[in-house]
């Protein structure tokens, strides 16, 4: 709820009260945005609710209430319409003096958190001695926008990056190094990450078909855990060597992130088993370790058992999971600790939730949160992959989208029949292309599939990081063709007249409401929306406005609209993840 809902909320329910008595403190009066801006801006819906307990007709409530209510300095008088519904008008005068007010603060008047939080994001997470691929793609973007929004609110975020840095594909990547490349154990550097990945590949298909080579693998994993040198020397090169390579990706997409792998939370798993067998929620099962789960069945509708330690005395993810989620709350004191992954993992983060639940080991103050996102298609509408059906790397696909947008500018460059320098081009294109690719990701509801398309997601002229830029780069045109310095514009000059300088001062100060919403609901593509609807209506009051031509007080004040719009979309693109340009 933004800064002037809550006002005219306040002031509805003070109204309720002296209509009805005190029996009505508290009562929601049910404000919401008006479905038609004809009728208003908002519209209190409280009378209809009330008829049947105060036994009156909705429209003799709805008149008591407006007697009573006091919102002359934020509305036109209230409007009875319909059969009960309280309609508001925003006085102009009132959002002159908000955007006069915002125009001087550099959070554009959105409120920091009440009561900031330790919370923990939890994402991206790719497999040592892999390569990222799509598949890494979205848990990387949402994450890093949902960090970041909740940073700009002022919580203590940590960011936190489980990357798979142990266990048994260790085990069985030494030991068919040792058989046919010892260098790559001993020496930094002797493989690429690209070689790397295709020993693991032979690897796995040896360690699928050749028991003796099982065994020696399961060897490699008992010396790894038992910190033997040589095994922990090649360990320590191997997610060196990865690591390396994840950060080329991580800076070009600009991610920040600490690393805290699995093998981090080797050491507490036996502490996990140990206390689960004290609360007496372990069950031995065919020789594993187990906790039986509620609203968990299998194919043949028996309980379904969560396993915390197989019957060879091995651990796996759940384990771990469990170690790393105490950890979080027992020394990192996280108060909301938010998973985003793919829904696909969406039962094993219920099942591991409910055992440590049932162990006691979540606080009434903390919370867990799984943020589900669906899978990246083809334009086939299938799993993304490359034209041989391998996986994408996702550093391919980050190159090609930045060799689309470096074909489309020099095209658009041809056309406009304009110069440019290389260095222009390249840094157009870098930026055009990278945000181009976290914009489509995060302009879908997070829980959906979506169609990846260069074609569409580079597009100037549909819902797209391309055409926000444009609109930002277009008002930095206005500033430079009239030699305007925006922070040099003076206090209180706005002056709202023509219908798009209101509907785009509204919209302007619907920012905090929007962000609020994000930082609750962990749904970046609110802050999408937003962001388009707002370039929207920029551009109608620039097709239909004057602007350098216009007299003045007119000609500051719409300045000042231009100055307020490029800030807020420049603001909420950073919480996206996405850098702007002046000129493209």
């Amino acid at each position: 709820m933004n800064a002037t809902q809550e006002k005219l909320k306040v002031q509805l329910e003070q109204a309720l009260v002296e209509a009805f008595g005190a029996d009505f403190a508290g009562v929601d009066p049910i404000l919401v945005s008006a479905s038609n801006p004809k009728f208003g801006d908002y519209q209190a819906n409280v009378a209809l609710s009330l008829s049947k307990k105060l036994g009156k007709q909705p429209r003799a409530i709805a008149g008591a209430i407006v007697e009573k209510l006091d919102v002359s300095e934020i509305c036109e008088p209230p409007e009875i319409a319909g059969p009960g519904f309280i309609n508001l008008k925003l006085k102009t005068t009132y959002l002159e003096a908000q955007l006069n007010e915002i125009q001087a603060d550099p959070r554009l008047g959105v409120p920091p958190a009440k009561t900031p939080k330790r919370e923990i994001v939890d994402f991206s997470s790719p497999n040592i001695a892999k390569e990222m691929h799509v598949g890494h793609l979205r848990s990387t973007i949402i994450g890093d926008s949902i960090a970041r929004i909740l940073e700009f609110q002022g919580h203590d975020v940590l960011r936190l990056n489980h990357v798979g840095d142990w266990g048994t594909q260790f085990g069985m990547l030494i030991a068919y190094l040792r058989e046919v490349y010892p260098d790559a154990l001993t020496t930094a550097n002797a493989l690429d990450i690209g070689d790397l990945v295709s020993f693991y590949r032979k690897a796995k298909q040896r360690f699928d078909t050749d028991a003796a080579f099982q065994e020696t693998a399961r060897q490699e994993v008992v010396r790894l855990q038992a910190g033997a040198e040589d095994t922990l020397h090649a360990w320590k090169l191997l997610c060196e060597q990865s690591r390396r390579e994840f950060q080329v990706i991580y800076e070009l997409l600009d991610i920040k992130l600490t690393e805290r792998g699995e093998s981090f939370y080797n050491p507490l798993l036996s502490g996990v088993v140990e206390d689960l067998e004290k609360s007496g929620l372990l069950v031995e099962n065919q020789g594993a370790k187990c906790v039986f789960l509620e609203g968990f069945t299998n194919r043949e509708g028996e309980p379904l058992p969560l396993i915390v330690q197989k019957s060879d005395g091995g651990y796996n993810y759940a384990t771990t999971d469990l170690a790393s989620l105490r950890y979080r709350i027992q020394q990192d004191e996280a108060k909301r600790i938010i998973y985003v992954t793919d829904a696909g993992q969406g039962n094993h983060f219920a099942q591991f939730f409910q055992v440590a639940r049932k162990a006691g080991w979540i606080p009434d103050d903390v919370e867990l949160v799984h943020v589900p996102f669906g899978l990246v298609l083809g334009e086939d509408g299938k799993k993304f992959k490359t034209r041989s059906g391998d996986t994408v790397r996702l550093r391919d696909l980050l190159d090609e989208a930045v060799s689309h947008a470096h074909a489309d500018l020099k095209s658009r460059l041809q056309k406009e029949e304009r110069q440019e320098t290389e260095e222009f081009i390249n840094e157009v294109a870098r930026v055009v292309g990278i945000s181009a690719v976290k914009y489509a990701d995060l302009s879908q509801n997070r829980t959906s599939n979506y169609i990846f398309s260069y074609d569409k997601m580079l597009d100037l002229k549909g819902n797209t990081a391309p055409y926000m830029l444009y609109v930002y780069a277009r008002i930095h045109g206005i500033s430079r063709k009239g030699d305007i310095n925006f922070k040099e514009l003076g206090n209180n000059a706005v002056l709202l007249q023509h219908e798009t300088e209101l509907a785009l001062a509204k919209y302007l100060l619907q920012l905090d409401e929007v962000i609020s919403s994000v930082e609750q609901d962990l749904l970046p593509n609110r802050l999408c929306e937003y962001l388009f609807e707002l370039s929207q209506k920029f551009n109608q009051f620039y097709d239909r406005c004057s602007i350098l031509q216009a007299e003045e007080p007119q000609r500051t004040s719409r300045l000042v609209l231009c100055d307020l719009t490029a800030r807020t979309l420049k603001l909420g693109l950073s919480l996206l993840g996405i850098q702007v340009l002046e000129r493209m």
